[in-house]
């Protein structure tokens, strides 16, 4: 048997706010650091020993992993990829979402947050929370920083390295991935072979470990979130 860990960051401040977030660096809040405490609590509490560590590059799921790695008292190094890091919303990013359903209309907002192709507007360069400006993506080469992303295009970054980096290592390794609503919502319509529809219905909960099981043919045997009070039915495949 494998095993795979997928867990969002606990809440950040900006999910309280209710703002669009995206490649913006926002720290946890003060119930996200809690909830990240309770996750590393339910994985310490199934006893399972974690080989390899995967985070994206954003504050908010390094600092999620670090407060997990405290709970299992396991320090092994941490890899860090852009490719994990949450989807890009581009002219949104910073902007409350109850805002702009007043301004654009509610069903315009919700296609733009769960519509599989469409994209916003691109972030324009001179904007504060554009990519570019933030020190953590120095290195990252300016051709692969987005400045818009639709789900689709999430799912195909995501996926990619996944795939590349990350699957091959399941036949031996248990992981444990941080990362972010949409980029664990990409992995897990791959993982669940879920289609357009059902990806664009799929809650993540911040801070709630999702533990998948897979049999030696690499086929999931078994899947649930560990904070059973908040897992109600998320997950559909």
């Amino acid at each position: 048997m494998k095993i795979l860990i997928l867990v969002r960051h606990g809440q950040s401040i900006w999910n309280l706010e209710n703002r669009f977030t995206g490649w913006v660096d926002v720290d946890l809040n003060q119930n996200g650091i809690s909830q990240a405490k309770k996750a590393g609590k339910l994985i310490k509490d199934k006893q399972i020993n974690i080989d390899l560590y995967y985070s994206s590059f954003q504050l908010r799921a390094k600092k999620t992993m670090k407060i997990i790695q405290e709970q299992l008292d396991d320090y092994t190094n941490v890899i860090s990829a852009w490719q994990l890091n949450e989807r890009h919303y581009g002219a949104l990013t910073g902007l409350n979402k109850d805002e702009m359903k007043k301004k654009l209309g509610e069903e315009k907002v919700q296609q733009f947050r769960r519509s599989w192709d469409l994209r916003p507007d691109p972030l324009d360069n001179n904007n504060s929370y554009h990519s570019l400006i933030i020190n953590t993506y120095k290195d990252i080469p300016v051709n692969k920083i987005p400045e818009t992303e639709s789900l689709k295009d999430t799912y195909e970054r995501v996926i990619k390295y996944y795939s590349e980096d990350i699957e091959s290592n399941l036949n031996n390794k248990n992981i444990l991935i941080s990362a972010h609503g949409n980029s664990i919502r990409a992995l897990c319509k791959y993982l669940f072979n879920l289609d357009d529809n059902q990806i664009s219905k799929l809650e993540i909960p911040t801070g709630n470990p999702l533990l998948i099981k897979f049999n030696n043919d690499n086929k999931i045997i078994n899947c649930e979130y560990l904070d059973s009070e908040r897992a109600k039915d998320l997950l559909v495949y």
